[in-house]
């Protein structure tokens, strides 16, 4: 965008969550001095000369961004400065960021931020908000040494038509840019600024009054009561069966004592011979196994420290620093548990399966990303990563991430294999004809309905805080809901495992993956649903961001939830 830009100072640095995330922070060209106070100060003018074509394309791109509704997002000691206005209902609503400008359609209708001022009227017409009344809120400290702390900073965006300038005086008509505009159009940046003393808030807490004006957070408790209905109703299942059939079947065993009863055995206790039949492709499963373990102890630490509030908004991507940092250092879990599973399977190939856990799953995730970053990178756009950070995700995997996988799989192997309580026939039994409901495809539907419908309020609201830019705070909500989804998952598939049992279908280690896994389609379908839904993205290379970003997540949610 073609704002005034600050001259020569050198940009903030950035840690590892803000450049994968794509936040860039960026010096700017309006200064402030602590409690002195300026009115009208110019910042720059632009010019733009519709007769050139560079112009003219800048003076587009401007006009573009104002009907898409864009944003500034700035930052005053690390608090977002915010525009403060009021919504129905008598509430305020504090939004982190403010619009470019808006637009007034061809009928007269107002539409985004136009709203604010009667004075935007003209048809046709873009209003660029060219001026900016800041106003910053601080607090004495009173036991220390003297100074004040901010506590926070709002904003609001005003138009004005300056006549002069060189000497601004904000006053007058708005800043109007008629659609079909010729010539010359000067557009002049000026803000003023205010200082307030506010005794009140304390710095510890100055994010509340962003946080308080987000809503929703009765819709939150609402959701996390229908998943505990969940949790509950399938708990009470599982419970039911479990002490039925072993009840039941415990006294039969007790009561025999002649041997030719023995004989009439049913269900699931006819496939004893072939329950532990090593599954096909067991390789694949077990590699699956092994980089799910680490996403889980990752997610749950990672939210552990939300919940605690070492992760919140105000640091900023501390979140995505923690999560990709424990998933580099839980390389040994993966590798110990895909080890394990793959000896009980009776594999022989582990320099393969180690190879494989290190680098399938993690392969997958980073080449989507990278092909991502190539087109961000063509595009031109700031969110792309620079060719640094790259080389030191690469060098975090491979340095550190490897080896531990090595490790892992190295104290897998060395233990002895799983030991089964029951052997296993040399002949594999016949798979009886399967009603509709056991077969592995419905069975596997039906089993992600259930997590999905757990989390899929909390989706809303993280879906949200990736493409809208919202705050996302809630981490305690997040954390009850994610114990309640593993639960869900572990018992869903628990279910549905001992009903095709009692059906003789012994083929239970990818159908029990799958049925819980099934949840990420659920998923993917809810993504593209918000897509259209949601979101107004135009472009081919938007839209192929979107899902490619999407594809990863969806990854991710498969091999946790399996």
């Amino acid at each position: 965008f073609d704002f005034c830009q600050a001259e020569g100072k050198k940009r903030p640095s950035e840690n590892l969550g803000q450049v994968l995330f794509g936040e860039r922070i960026e010096p700017s060209p309006y200064k402030f001095t602590f409690n002195k106070k300026e009115t009208c100060k110019p910042v720059c003018t632009k010019t733009y000369d519709t007769t050139k074509p560079e112009d003219k394309q800048k003076l587009d791109f401007l006009k573009k961004s104002m009907l898409l509704n864009y944003q500034h997002h700035w930052i005053v000691d690390n608090m977002p400065v915010t525009w403060c206005y009021d919504v129905e209902d008598g509430q305020r609503f504090c939004n982190p960021g403010f619009p470019i400008g808006c637009y007034m359609t061809e009928d007269g209708r107002p539409k985004d931020a136009c709203v604010i001022n009667s004075e935007f009227h003209e048809k046709d017409t873009f209003y660029i908000f060219n001026h900016v009344d800041i106003k910053i809120y601080y607090h004495v400290v009173e036991n220390e040494a003297l100074g004040a702390r901010l506590v926070a900073a709002k904003l609001e965006p005003k138009s004005y038509k300056h006549t002069h300038p060189d000497n601004p005086d904000c006053s007058g008509a708005p800043m109007d840019i008629s659609n079909k505009a010729n010539g010359e159009v000067k557009i002049a940046y000026t803000y003023s600024v205010s200082f307030k003393e506010e005794k009140a808030i304390r710095w510890a807490s100055r994010w509340d009054y962003i946080l308080e004006s987000m809503p929703h957070t009765h819709i939150q408790w609402f959701s996390i009561m229908n998943s505990l209905v969940i949790v509950l109703f399938l708990s009470g299942m599982v419970a039911m069966i479990m002490l039925r059939t072993l009840h039941k079947d415990i006294a039969r065993y007790n009561q025999m004592d002649s041997t030719e009863d023995a004989q009439e055995e049913f269900g699931w206790k006819l496939v004893h011979g072939d329950i532990f039949r090593p599954p096909r492709k067991g390789m694949l499963l077990s590699v699956f196994l092994g980089s799910g373990t680490q996403i889980l102890i990752m997610t749950f630490v990672t939210l552990f420290f939300a919940c605690l509030g070492f992760l919140s908004p105000a640091n900023r991507g501390a979140l995505m620093t923690c999560a990709v940092v424990l998933w580099v250092l839980l390389g040994t879990p993966a590798g110990y548990v895909a080890a394990r599973f793959y000896k009980s399977f009776g594999g022989e190939k582990w320099k393969t399966n180690v190879l494989l856990t290190s680098f399938l799953c993690p392969g997958i995730v980073f080449a989507d990303f990278f092909i991502m970053n190539l087109i961000l990178w063509g595009e031109g756009s700031s969110a792309a990563i620079p060719f640094g950070t790259l080389v030191a995700i690469l060098a975090l995997w491979f340095c550190i991430s490897v080896p531990l996988t090595f490790i892992g799989a190295y104290f897998g192997f060395k233990k002895n294999a799983i030991e089964h309580p029951v052997r296993t026939n040399q002949i594999p039994r016949q798979i009886p004809e399967q009603s509709f409901y056991t077969k592995p495809l419905p069975g596997i539907i039906m089993g992600g309905i259930l997590p999905f419908g757990c989390i899929f309020i909390q989706l809303f609201f993280i879906l949200n805080s990736i493409w809208s830019h919202q705050m996302y705070y809630m981490f305690g909500f997040l954390f009850l809901v994610f114990i309640i989804l593993v639960i869900t998952c572990s018992e869903a598939t628990i279910l549905l495992c001992y009903f095709h049992l009692c059906a003789e279908d012994y083929h239970w280690q990818w159908r029990s993956f799958l049925t819980s896994g099934f949840t990420a389609v659920y998923f993917l379908i809810y993504a593209i649903h918000y897509f259209f839904s949601k979101l107004q993205i135009t472009g081919t290379a938007s839209t192929i961001l979107y899902f490619g970003y999407t594809m990863i997540m969806v990854l991710i949610f498969f091999l946790f939830t399996g």
